[in-house]
């Protein structure tokens, strides 16, 4: 062993040896690999001689290396030994046989890297030299040329890979060289291999086929696709005794002749002479050629959709697919490991085609509506996991409407063409499921999804009017009752189906107390489940502002209904982690449907005030109770009385919804008087507590509600409620509050005047302290630019354009001497206000919007105060000012930006700026 065999083997032995030398032995190495020519020799001459893995790896690695990397620094007389050499080690004097396969890929490789070089101008002959002669070669070589020729198709000739134009010129050059050359001999070649070695050695028969799919996509198909190797590939395929392996690769070859790009007429005379059909007949081998019998079945559909009106060769393609089509759905069931999408996309491709099914395609809508219905039912091991949601339930579920997606893109293209088929399938499915006390949740729940999936492709008219088995179907889904209800899954599935049809109730009002029913008892609001009763709560509200006339006459049978719903609502614990609620769906929309009914005008005024009286009273007891027990406690937002608090103004404002100022300030001034006192109930809390925000975030949406429906009553409550609203709030709450001075001043206009001039004050002080200069946070958690955004809001609705009446008296005087200069100057002035921080910048964008704004709204009277005492006083030169005006005039608003961020920099370096704000 010499010092260079030493030496790999400490370089590929790393634990062998301390750091220090082993760094050493790659250093050595590598040196050996400086002269191309010498290192040439070297390797060649180690691996006729060497016995040692490592060192025949290294040497092959090094000439793969030099042939890829540094071709054009070899020898050109060292070339001819280089190509003779590897074709001996290939061949005649072949690396030993016990060598390890790793060994047998990287020769291949380097061989491989050549060919893509020299052939066929420097190197002619090569696939000639080495393909080997059978009977007479030994196995040894038959593995060599397989795996050269894949190494071959990875480095250069296959398409999967994405290639550069250089290497896809060379793969086009050495393709259309091998045609003319060799390829007829290489497909003898596999031919002979695979008859010779089925049986003796499947491993080296599946390795020749493994090569010969790789190069069914570019070769002359009658090399392979003929009366010779078919009946050898199908041989393989049916017969039982066949290795998994070599079956599978046999599969392979007919899935690539398949998949050949052809024109239509050839490749339906192709499908016809492979006689697929043969594997049909046996289960177990539909499911192990999965792969194969969809991609058949595509492009039989293929060449269907191509032929167009060519009547015979087209009904030819149509009978191929619809042979193929039981086999597909049967993969489609029972095959995990296919693709289901393709085959999903196979089916949408084939429902397609349909215009008016024949009946035997109404047989096979039939079957793939089951397939649909089987594929999408949960996993029965998730069950529990479902019924009440953990991670792994969630998980299912979320995976499932991934899943469901393309299977429901299935199922709306079998509706349109076959919606009566579907109503059949439904039918049968409801009729078996309802009795039925053995139907699992999944199938149940699966049925149900159908039916409300159906509901997606029916026109108004035909949904209006129970078109077809709707009339049947729609009362059978109200009356029913499944042995598996108390599941969550099926019973908001069933909810939402129900809510679906709702229309077809409208019309058909004798099935109003089925409806009422399928929402009030065990299967909606009542059930078990609190996710369900909460999604029942809401849909229940759907469906009284879609039939709340038609359910006035059921309207006391419903308060009785809901009497134990409105009291738990306002009662129990929600701070409890069993009760805790996500999203919008808290059970108040009880409250809302409620409100919606009793507000409707045909219930009479007394029975109307009896109603609401009943619902407002106690909640305003409760608040009471609340506000008096609490008195003397400092309350923390948490705490259960906070929470039952915002649950009582929540339910109330749910409940003003179904009233309108018509109603209540109008015709019945009752109920006006009673939601004015509930108001002066709730503004309690504000008094009482008016730094806990959710409270306050509560009231303000309640006084929303009173404003749209109290009208000008309302009056007398708006002091206080603004005073206490404008106490130590934030910019957000402070956009709120400038949201709700906007709905009042657009509701009563000039009515408003007294009340803004005693308030303005304090709101301008607190705009203002909001804006100051420490108000300029940077991070996350900055959001100064919403105070800007409340002054262009309110520049923009309160002051009309130039010499206009303004809204507000005094509004424009303050904004033009004040908010301009302080707030668009100084402030950007001072250097805390960093332009390096994303945030400042947004903010800097809102501060120059807000000039453009005031430009716009005041004209010369901004302008002329902004150019005259604004930039005079931080000592801008006249130039630059001028050249601010023009920019101001233009419609740029990224270029007058851009100018303000200059010209503020070029003040600060002055330190003008700094100087006048301090």
């Amino acid at each position: 062993m010499d010092d260079l065999e030493k030496a790999i083997l400490l370089v590929y032995e790393p634990g062998a040896a301390d750091p220090g030398l082993r760094a050493q032995a790659m250093a050595f190495c590598e040196q050996a690999k400086s002269d191309p020519s010498a290192l040439l020799r070297l390797c060649l001459d180690r691996l006729h001689r060497s016995p040692l893995v490592p060192v025949q790896f290294w040497c092959l690695q090094a000439l793969h290396d030099a042939i890829l990397l540094r071709y054009r620094s070899l020898p050109l007389a060292d070339l001819p030994l280089l190509r003779s050499s590897l074709l001996s080690l290939a061949s005649d004097h072949p690396l030993l046989p016990s060598s390890s396969p790793f060994l047998r890929n990287k020769l291949a490789q380097a061989i491989a890297a050549l060919i893509r070089i020299e052939y066929p101008a420097l190197w002619p002959s090569p696939f000639l030299q080495l393909v080997p002669r059978l009977p007479s070669a030994d196995s040894l070589a038959v593995d060599m040329f397989a795996r050269l020729l894949a190494a071959l198709d990875d480095d250069l000739l296959s398409q999967d890979y994405p290639r550069s134009p250089d290497e896809a010129a060379a793969a086009s050059r050495v393709k259309d060289s091998m045609r003319l050359q060799c390829v007829p001999q290489i497909a003898r070649h596999w031919f002979d291999a695979v008859s010779l070695y089925h049986s003796s050695d499947p491993h080296l028969a599946a390795a020749a086929l493994d090569t010969m799919r790789r190069y069914v996509p570019w070769i002359d198909i009658t090399l392979v696709a003929n009366d010779a190797f078919i009946p050898l590939l199908f041989d393989l395929i049916l017969a039982p005794a066949s290795p998994e392996q070599l079956r599978s690769a046999a599969a392979g070859c007919v899935l690539a002749i398949v998949s050949k790009r052809m024109e239509p007429h050839s490749k339906l005379a192709l499908l016809r002479s492979l006689r697929v059909s043969r594997v049909f007949a046996d289960p177990d081998l539909v499911v192990k050629l999965a792969t194969l019998i969809t991609r058949y079945a595509s492009e039989a559909l293929e060449c269907y959709k191509r032929l167009g009106s060519e009547g015979i060769e087209r009904s030819s393609s149509l009978e191929l697919l619809e042979e193929a089509l039981p086999s597909v759905l049967y993969v489609m069931q029972n095959c995990d490991e296919v693709d289901s999408g393709n085959v999903v996309d196979f089916l949408s491709d084939y429902v397609s085609t349909m215009k008016s099914p024949s009946q035997t395609q109404v047989v096979y809508l039939g079957q793939i509506l089951e397939v649909i219905r089987v594929q999408i039912c949960y996993d029965p091991t998730y069950r529990s996991n479902l019924d009440i949601p953990d991670k792994i339930g969630r998980e299912e579920e979320d995976q499932m409407g991934e899943r469901r997606k393309e299977l429901f893109t299935l199922f709306r293209s079998v509706c349109r063409v076959a919606p009566d088929a579907v109503q059949l399938f439904i039918r049968n499915l409801l009729v078996n499921s309802i009795p039925s006390l053995e139907m699992n949740v999944e199938e149940v729940e699966a049925t149900l999804t159908l039916f409300y999936r159906y509901g997606e492709t029916v026109s108004e008219e035909v949904m209006r009017t129970g078109g077809g088995l709707l009339r049947e179907l729609i009362p059978m889904l109200l009356s029913a009752r499944f042995s598996c209800h108390s599941h969550r899954v099926v019973a908001l599935v069933y909810l939402e189906t129900v809510t679906r049809y709702m229309k077809f109730v409208h019309e058909n009002v004798q099935y109003i107390p089925h409806l009422l029913a399928a929402f009030l008892d065990e299967r909606g609001i009542h059930h078990q489940n609190l996710n369900v009763s909460q999604r029942a709560s809401y849909l229940f509200m759907r469906a009284v502002k879609l039939l709340k006339a038609k359910f006035v006459p059921f309207l006391d049978k419903i308060l009785q209904s809901l009497e134990d719903t409105v009291a738990r609502f306002t009662s129990v614990d929600w701070t409890s982690k069993e009760l805790k609620c996500s999203g919008s769906e808290d059970g108040s929309q009880t409250f809302e449907a409620i409100g919606l009914l009793i507000g409707v005008e045909d219930v009479s005024p007394e029975k109307q005030s009896e109603y609401l009286a009943a619902l407002l009273n106690p909640l305003c007891q409760k608040i009471k109770a609340l506000l008096l027990d609490a008195k003397a406690q400092v309350l923390e937002e948490s705490s259960a009385k906070v929470v039952m608090l915002q649950q009582i103004i929540v339910a109330l404002n749910a409940l003003s919804k179904g009233f309108n100022e018509r109603l209540v300030s109008g015709s019945r001034p009752a109920i006006g008087i009673m939601f004015k006192q509930t108001l002066e109930v709730v503004l309690q809390i504000l008094v009482m507590f008016p730094n806990i925000k959710p409270l306050r975030n509560k009231i303000t949406s309640f006084l929303h509600r009173m404003v749209d429906i109290l009208g000008v009553s309302i009056f007398p409550c708006l002091p206080m409620a603004l005073k206490r609203l404008l106490v130590e709030n934030e910019p957000k709450d402070m956009v709120d509050f400038i949201v709700l001075i906007n709905q009042l001043i657009c509701k009563f206009n000039t009515s408003m005047g007294c009340l803004l001039e005693m308030i303005f004050p304090a709101i301008a002080s607190r705009l203002f302290a909001i804006l100051s200069s420490d108000a300029f946070p940077s991070g996350s958690g900055a959001n100064t630019e919403l105070c800007v955004q409340i002054f262009v809001k309110l520049i923009k609705d309160w002051c009309s354009n130039f010499s206009g009446e303004d809204k507000v008296p005094g509004f424009r005087r303050f904004i033009i001497e004040k908010f301009a200069t302080e707030c668009c100057l100084y402030s950007v002035l001072d250097k805390s206000f960093d332009f390096r921080d994303a945030n400042t910048l947004v903010l800097f964008g809102e501060i120059v919007l807000a000039q453009k704004v005031m430009y716009e709204k005041f004209g010369d009277d901004f302008i002329i105060h902004f150019l005259s005492k604004g930039l005079p006083a931080v000592h801008c030169p006249r130039d630059l000012a001028e050249q601010y005006y023009q920019k101001l005039q233009g419609h740029d608003i990224k270029t007058l930006k851009s100018f303000c961020q200059s010209l503020i920099e070029n003040l600060r370096q002055h330190q003008n700026g700094s100087l006048v704000f301090r």
